[in-house]
């Protein structure tokens, strides 16, 4: 039986959903995820999810940008934060909003490769905005031209393509920062 939420419970609802929905893609994957599996998850009726998401593209797309996008705003504060920590500091906080803890989340769940995949034929904007929040982050903390920050970026896609443990990317995010601003950067 679904659980009564009062009125003013919709952000709490929505959160529930959201988080519900993203376990169902994570572990299900967009293929076998239905929207009665995040309903019973989320412990709310099929007819009330249909009137909070039009369908479970909606859903899915909503998850993606909730997950990601959520993080925007501390990341672009932490950028922006001059005199408030080190390059290095900074930097690193940046790629642990927009990177190693949706890594994190994501690790040992078994449709998480196909995630990104998913939402970027669904809705290529929210990628999108995600990598334009991440390249202004890394370009306003490096203080460097353009070329410079693609470069970091590129590399640190590449420190990705071997799906490591999150232990073994924050490490390697680690060292990467250390070569592009050094260890007192």
């Amino acid at each position: 039986m679904a659980t009564r939420l009062k009125k003013g419970d919709e952000p709490a609802r929505r959160a529930a959903v959201l988080r519900a929905a993203r376990w169902c893609f994570l572990h299900f994957g967009y293929a076998k995820t239905s929207l009665e599996d995040i309903a019973r998850r989320a412990d709310l009726s099929r007819t009330l999810l249909y009137r909070m998401f039009r369908d479970k593209d909606d859903l899915f797309v909503a998850v993606f940008e909730d997950w990601l996008a959520a993080h925007h705003p501390a990341a672009e504060e932490v950028a922006a934060g001059k005199g408030k920590g080190s390059k290095r500091r900074r930097l690193l906080e940046v790629c642990e909003l927009l990177l190693l803890e949706p890594w994190a989340e994501m690790a040992g769940a078994p449709m998480a490769a196909e995630f990104h995949a998913v939402c970027a034929r669904l809705d290529p904007g929210v990628e999108q905005r995600h990598r334009d929040v991440f390249r202004r982050s890394v370009r306003t903390i490096l203080q460097e031209d353009d070329e410079a920050t693609q470069l970091f970026l590129l590399a640190l896609a590449g420190l990705q393509i071997d799906r490591p443990s999150p232990p073994v990317l924050r490490r390697r995010v680690e060292l990467l920062i250390e070569k592009f601003v050094g260890r007192r950067g």
